[in-house]
C-alpha cells in the first residue's frame, strides 16, 4: 500500500512550480514581443538579458511560495486556502520585482511583460496544482495514501472527527477504531467501534501499523493524557490531541510563549493586528467612496421618492452599537412611517409590518436603504465587511440570553457579512447568526472579505428576510 509521504509530493511541487515560473515567464515573453499582440517598444532589451533575469526570478518567487505556506501539508486543505495563497504571493514576487527594478533605475524592462507574466504564472500554477489534486482524490478514493487513524477516547469530539472523515474522504483518513473505557465494546459510531479500553494502548500500537493516533478524550478524563502520550511517544506513531472544550477554544487558536510555558488565547481576533486592521481600513475607505461616486445618482432618485411619498426625514439615523461596545448613529433611507421613539426603540421589524411604507419595502427588498451606511465606513464607524451592529437595547437583551454575544464588538460591524450573505438578517436565529460573526471574526482575511463582498452582489442584495 502507497503510504503517506508528504516530502514527496512537497518536492513534486516544489519542481512544478519551478517549471511553471520558468514556462510562464517565457510566455509572457513571447506574447509581448514575438506574438505581434503588442506593438514594439523602443530601447528593448536583449532575449537574454530576460533570460538571465531567470536565474533570480526562480528561487525568489519559491522562497515566496514557501512563506505564504505553499509546501505545508495539503492533506486537509481547501483548494480556495490554496489558490489564495498562490495570488499572494504573485502579488508580492510582482511588488518585489517592479521595486528592484525601480531601485536599480532600469527603465527599459517591459513592465507590460510582467504583468502578463503575473497572470499566466498564476493559471499555470493553480493547473499544476489541480492536477496533482485530482491525482491525490483519486489514490485516496481507491485505498491509496491512506492515513490509519486511531481515536482515544469515545467523546463528542469523537464522533465530531469520525463526521469529518466520513464526509471529506479525500483527505484519506481511516478510523480504525476507538480506545475507551466507558463505552461498551459494541458501542460504535457510523460504524466505528470501540475495540478496547485505553489501557490496551500499546498493545494495539505494538500489533498495528497506525498512521496517527487523535487524542479525543472527553474533558473530566484528562487525567490520563501524560500516560497516553508517553506510550504513543514511546512507539514514535504520530500523536494528535483534539480537545473537548472547541466550544471554547477557537478554531485557529492564537499561542505564545511565556518563558517556556505554552499559552492558548481564548480568542484569536486576526483583525487585532495593526498591519490587518490598517489594510481593512484602507480598503474601507476605497470602496465606500467608490460606492457613494457609483451610487450617488440613485440615492438621489430613492431620496427624490422617498419625499414625494411620505412625511418625515429622508435619511433615518438610529443608534447601534459598534467597536468596542461604543455608540454611533447608523444612517439608512427611511422606509417606515415617522412613529414614537419608545415605539421604535424597541420593536423588531417582521414580516408584513405595517410600519413600513410601500416604498420602505422595495428598498429594504433590495438592500437600497443601506446605501446612506457607505458614509458610516467613510466615518470609520462601520466597515464594508463585518457583522451587523444592533441597537443599544438588543445587546443588552442578547449578552444575557446567548454566550460570547459580545465578542462581535471587537471588530467594526459591516454593511454586509458571512452571516447575511448564508441567510441570517431580518427576524432570523440570532444563534446561528452570531455562530457565523464569530466564525468571521476568528478566520477574518483579505480574501475572506472579498469573497464576502461578491456573495452580496449575487445572493445577498435582494433577500427574502429581510422585510
Amino acid at each position: 500500500m502507497i503510504k503517506d509521504n508528504q516530502a514527496f509530493f512537497n518536492r513534486l511541487h516544489l519542481w512544478l512550480d519551478g517549471l511553471g515560473i520558468i514556462l510562464s515567464y517565457m510566455a509572457a515573453w513571447f506574447l509581448k514581443f514575438d506574438s505581434g499582440l503588442f506593438e514594439r517598444e523602443t530601447g528593448t532589451l536583449s532575449f537574454w538579458t530576460y533570460m538571465y533575469a531567470l536565474l533570480f526570478i526562480v528561487p525568489a518567487y519559491l522562497v515566496l511560495y514557501s512563506l505564504c505556506q505553499l509546501y505545508t501539508s495539503r492533506r486537509i486543505q481547501r483548494f480556495r486556502v490554496e489558490f489564495t495563497n498562490i495570488i499572494k504571493a504573485n502579488v508580492l514576487g510582482l511588488l518585489v520585482f517592479l521595486t528592484v527594478l525601480y531601485i536599480i533605475k532600469q527603465t527599459h524592462f517591459s513592465r507590460t511583460m510582467l504583468f502578463i507574466f503575473f497572470i499566466t504564472n498564476i493559471i499555470l500554477a493553480m493547473m499544476f496544482r489541480g492536477m496533482i489534486y485530482l491525482l491525490l482524490f483519486s489514490l485516496r478514493r481507491g485505498g491509496y495514501n491512506i492515513k490509519h487513524v486511531l481515536l482515544v477516547g469515545f467523546s463528542e469530539t469523537a464522533k465530531a472527527y469520525i463526521d469529518r472523515v466520513l464526509v471529506y474522504r479525500e483527505w484519506g483518513y481511516e478510523v480504525h477504531g476507538i480506545l475507551d473505557d466507558t463505552a461498551g465494546p459494541e458501542e460504535n459510531y457510523k460504524g466505528i467501534s470501540v475495540i478496547g479500553r485505553i489501557d490496551s494502548l500499546k498493545e494495539y500500537l505494538d500489533s498495528n501499523n497506525f498512521d496517527e493516533i487523535a487524542i479525543t478524550l472527553k474533558i473530566d478524563e484528562y487525567s490520563k493524557l501524560r500516560d497516553i502520550v508517553n506510550i504513543c511517544e514511546k512507539t514514535g506513531v504520530h500523536t494528535q490531541f483534539i480537545p473537548d472544550y472547541n466550544n471554547i477554544i477557537p478554531t485557529r487558536p492564537y499561542t505564545e510563549d511565556l518563558m517556556g510555558m505554552p499559552v492558548i488565547n481564548i480568542r484569536y481576533v486576526p483583525l487585532s493586528n495593526t498591519f490587518h486592521s490598517l489594510v481593512k481600513r484602507v480598503m474601507d475607505v476605497m470602496i465606500s467612496l467608490t460606492g457613494i461616486l457609483i451610487t450617488s445618482p440613485l440615492m438621489v432618485c430613492i431620496a427624490v421618492i422617498i419625499k414625494i411619498t411620505s412625511k418625515g426625514p429622508l435619511i433615518y439615523k438610529q443608534e447601534r452599537v459598534g467597536l468596542h461596545n461604543k455608540s454611533f448613529m447608523m444612517y439608512k433611507f427611511r422606509s417606515m412611517r415617522v412613529q414614537d421613539a419608545g415605539e421604535e426603540k424597541k420593536a423588531w421589524t417582521t414580516k408584513n409590518d405595517p410600519r413600513v411604507t410601500m416604498v420602505g419595502k422595495f428598498i429594504r427588498r433590495t438592500s437600497i436603504d443601506e446605501l446612506p451606511q457607505l458614509f458610516n465606513i467613510l466615518k470609520g464607524d462601520m466597515s464594508v465587511v463585518g457583522p451587523r451592529p444592533e441597537r443599544p437595547f438588543f445587546v443588552e437583551k442578547f449578552k444575557e440570553e446567548i454566550p460570547r454575544y459580545m465578542i462581535k464588538h471587537q471588530v467594526r460591524p459591516g454593511l454586509t457579512g458571512w452571516a447575511q450573505v448564508n441567510g441570517y438578517r431580518g427576524d432570523t436565529s440570532i444563534k446561528k447568526r452570531i455562530e457565523y460573526d464569530l466564525f468571521y471574526i476568528e478566520n477574518w482575511t483579505l480574501g475572506f472579505d472579498i469573497k464576502i463582498m461578491f456573495l452580496t452582489i449575487f445572493k445577498g442584495l435582494i433577500n427574502k428576510n429581510a422585510y
